[in-house]
């Protein structure tokens, strides 16, 4: 096992990817049990109906209805929560690719390996992809399994497009954090740095219907390809996925570059 750079990464993260796992499991019971209890509230969509409207754009997917199960997890989970832990996972996860190694002084006995920069930095993106991915399917599938213990049956195409997407979202972010580490060797600004892009990306794509200025920005948002086309109603965008996946390659393609032409720190 040792052997491989990746599934080492993979092993040395088997306990944090195991609790979360179990965590968004039981964040799923939680939201999942609380669904009885709302469906016959039709005063929670009167709510949002008159939430003012930049909350509404920044915290409500546009048309979500609390009345239906996809529109009650589009409101609770899928807008916010959701995309915030996969992004968590995922930027952390990124920083550690190599910019925490050098910080521990562990990247300096990988590289004593003959193991070149090129393949640390591709396994390591391998073992987070490998990791983000799990845990979206792991919200996903926990969402519709324990849905149907209370009769919240939730379409699966659109779910599964709609974890995709958010996934997606998250390796964008994750990526840039690993580039970033590939490129300073920082830990602190490999974490900091994507977290505020991200938060950005977010107010830019929730406040662009409402300010004109931010309006030709919004494309630009991951968060727009996310969401932009309701992939709960509309199901996969492959114009969205494509720009998220050329951001990814992008980001990959720069910091093997950025990381073979740096000093390591001893």
């Amino acid at each position: 096992m040792l052997a491989s750079v990746g599934l080492k990464a993979l092993y040395d993260q088997r306990r944090a990817l195991l609790a979360w796992a179990l965590s968004l499991v039981l964040m799923a019971a939680m939201y999942v049990a609380i669904w009885p209890s709302v469906r016959d509230q039709p005063s929670l969509s009167d709510f949002l109906d008159q939430m003012p409207e930049a909350m509404r754009s920044l915290f409500v997917s546009a048309g979500a209805d609390m009345s239906t199960p996809e529109g009650y997890v589009q409101v609770e989970l899928l807008s916010f929560m959701g995309p915030l832990l996969l992004i968590i996972y995922s930027v952390t996860a990124g920083a550690g690719a190599v910019a925490v190694e050098e910080d521990r002084h562990t990247l300096e006995l990988m590289l004593a390996n003959p193991v070149s920069r090129t393949r640390i930095v591709l396994e390591k993106f391998a073992a987070m992809t490998v990791g983000t991915f799990l845990l979206g399917a792991v919200m996903g599938g926990s969402l519709i399994s324990e849905g149907l213990l209370v009769d919240m049956k939730l379409p699966i195409g659109p779910m599964l497009a709609t974890m995709f997407h958010m996934t997606m979202l998250a390796m964008v972010f994750g990526t840039l954090a690993l580039a970033i580490g590939a490129g300073t060797g920082h830990p602190g600004i490999s974490r900091g740095l994507p977290a505020v892009v991200a938060v950005v990306a977010y107010v830019v794509n929730g406040l662009a219907p409402l300010v004109s200025w931010l309006k030709p920005w919004q494309r630009v948002s991951p968060f727009y390809q996310y969401v932009g086309h309701d992939p709960m109603r509309n199901g996969l965008s492959w114009s969205s996925l494509a720009v998220a996946l050329a951001t990814v390659v992008v980001l990959v393609v720069v910091a093997v570059l950025v990381f073979n032409r740096r000093d390591v720190a001893a």
